[in-house]
């Protein structure tokens, strides 16, 4: 595992890592049950020791829509900010209050799904509506072959999307092709994200080859980086400092990565 590296050159923000204890409960389709707790407590020392200021939680499918945790946390916690898993019925009042406490979007878990909700009717077409109005944004979880079809589909609602994880890149080189063109012509409308996040998951080329895509076609006031903290199912193979090395090895040039941590300050924190 790589050194820990601390210096003026350390990431700011982590845009996205998750916090959860055991006690919270799976969901019953949890696709991973951890053995162990990530507490916020250790997070927040994860930070720390590697000095990152600020991060974002982001919501876990493992556990459903319980929100309870996040929310504690980013009440407790002024450097933090979180997103959500809500139902699309969910009313405006409760939206408010959430961002109120720091939540700044709602989490789609996509990546397995083999049909997507109608987004141009309701419940969707509403909540987007909703979310837009209080300043929240979608952060999208779907398989980068899914992307060509359903990245536009979010572009009428006038919401902020997020896109996690590089936009989950195939393997198939014309599906991954297909899929960060995709992506680019979402960051190139002016309303949605990328996060260059959990590149440890996916063959070094690829990662690469997309985060050199977003840097060129879509420059780092659209990108922000996040570790995937604590990295369920990689646990053995890597650590913060691993995922810090790789994001320097993504993005060599020291001033671009202020950039990305700027945008991040700015979509997350003010």
């Amino acid at each position: 595992m790589a050194d820990v590296v601390a210096d003026e050159d350390t990431p700011r923000v982590d845009a996205h890592a998750h916090i959860f204890t055991r006690a919270m409960g799976f969901a019953e389709d949890a696709h991973s049950r951890p053995d162990y707790d990530y507490p916020v407590a250790r997070y927040l020392a994860d930070l720390d020791a590697h000095g990152i200021s600020h991060g974002v939680i982001a919501a876990a499918s493992l556990f459903g829509d319980n929100n309870d945790y996040t929310l504690a946390a980013l009440d407790a916690h002024a450097r933090l900010r979180g997103t959500v898993i809500l139902r699309p019925e969910t009313d405006a009042a409760t939206l408010h209050a959430m961002a109120d406490r720091g939540v700044v979007g709602v989490r789609l878990q996509w990546r397995r799904m083999a049909q997507f909700p109608d987004l141009s009717s309701d419940p969707y077409r509403a909540f987007l509506r909703r979310l837009a109005d209080c300043g929240m944004h979608v952060e999208l979880l779907a398989g980068g072959a899914s992307l060509p079809d359903l990245l536009p589909r979010f572009a009428d609602s006038g919401v902020r999307l997020v896109i996690d994880h590089f936009g989950v890149p195939s393997r198939d080189e014309a599906e991954r092709r297909a899929g960060t063109d995709a992506v680019l012509r979402a960051l190139q409308q002016g309303n949605a994200w990328v996060k260059i996040s959990a590149g440890f998951r996916m063959p070094l080329p690829i990662a690469e080859e997309c985060a050199a895509r977003f840097l060129a076609e879509a420059g780092p006031e659209r990108i922000i980086w996040g570790s995937d903290a604590p990295f369920v199912n990689w646990e053995t193979k890597i650590d913060f400092a691993d995922t810090i090395a790789l994001y320097r090895r993504l993005v060599p040039d020291a001033e671009t990565r202020r950039r990305i941590d700027a945008t991040a300050m700015q979509l997350f924190f003010t």
